[in-house]
């Protein structure tokens, strides 16, 4: 009789098998797809005001590596993780938001671990599940699919979570940021230096987004294109909303102390009304353990006395 872990691992060989020989089929000259795009897009102009003799965006070093040693099965995991997940653009904008400055190649070599982690795991999940249960060998590759899904959409899961808890700490450090702006402007500063002495003398996610816009600044982006794309990098729309507002004050001469502390008073108001509505929220996960453990409590405490009664009765 053959042993069922022998039949998952010969079925794994086998899927290993036909991969690769369905990728080096795919890569044979007269069975490769004529991309026409791939082929013409060298020669075409981004935007109207690039040159055609600007050198192509480098490919990260993580990614050169990969492709190197995975040849064409790094592309089409790649394009599989892109299909999953979103495009390069999407993935960009999340990494901005969640405040990494790591290239899209680097995320994506994450996933490839994790996957294959999770897919380590199947397997051994898949040889426990077999070996003592007796389950079949398309279950056992049920389970290894399953792992290395989920472990390319764990972390994807985990750069949400980090998009969320860094909205929120911007969310608690804006009130306090604004007023200390307004404060720098009052007593005379341009709003750069004031944005620049926040950066300077704070620490956070919020202060370090001014220091990348005071950089941005710096370096020729004007004030209104600079603070609009500080807006875009954070996940939090009010500081958008800021952001905005700023670059109208300077544009028509607006008194900015007075646009700053405005700007701070919303900001708590928001924040207060956030905290109600988590706190109406926690109010219903407050009656579950009222509901399931102390009613039932309460009633035993008030029939048992009776039912004890009964019994010396009879």
């Amino acid at each position: 009789m053959i042993d069922s872990g022998t039949v998952l691992i010969g079925a794994l060989l086998g899927l290993l098998l036909g991969t690769g020989l369905a990728l080096i089929g795919g890569q044979l000259p007269w069975l490769r797809s004529r991309d026409l795009a791939a082929r013409i897009d060298p020669y075409l102009r981004r935007s109207r005001t690039a040159s055609l003799f600007n050198t192509p965006v480098s490919t990260s070093r993580a990614r050169l590596v990969l492709e190197n040693l995975m040849g064409p099965i790094a592309h089409r995991i790649l394009g599989v993780l892109e299909r999953l997940t979103g495009g390069a653009d999407q993935l960009e904008s999340r990494l901005r938001l969640a405040g990494r400055r790591s290239s899209t190649d680097s995320f994506r070599i994450e996933q490839v671990i994790l996957g294959v982690i999770g897919l380590l795991a199947g397997v051994a999940v898949a040889l426990v599940a077999i070996g003592t249960r007796g389950a079949s060998p398309l279950l056992g590759l049920f389970i290894v699919a399953l792992g290395a899904l989920s472990g390319v959409l764990l972390r994807d899961y985990l750069l949400g979570v980090e998009i969320t808890r860094r909205a929120s700490r911007m969310a608690r450090e804006f009130p306090t940021v604004a007023d200390l702006l307004a404060l720098a402007v009052a007593a005379g500063e341009s709003p750069i230096a004031a944005m620049e002495r926040v950066a300077r003398t704070s620490s956070g996610a919020l202060p370090e987004e001014f220091a990348a816009t005071v950089a941005d600044i710096r370096s020729g982006t004007s004030v209104s294109q600079a603070l609009t794309s500080m807006g875009t990098r954070t996940p939090l729309q009010s500081l958008a909303r800021f952001g905005e507002g700023v670059s109208v004050a300077i544009e028509r001469g607006t008194p900015l102390a007075d646009v700053l502390r405005a700007q701070a008073q919303d900001a708590r108001e928001s924040s207060k009304r956030d905290l109600m509505e988590t706190a109406g929220r926690r109010e219903i996960y407050m009656l579950m353990p009222v509901v399931f453990f102390v009613m039932p409590l309460v009633i035993v405490f008030a029939i048992f006395p009776g039912l004890a009664v009964l019994e010396i009765s009879l």
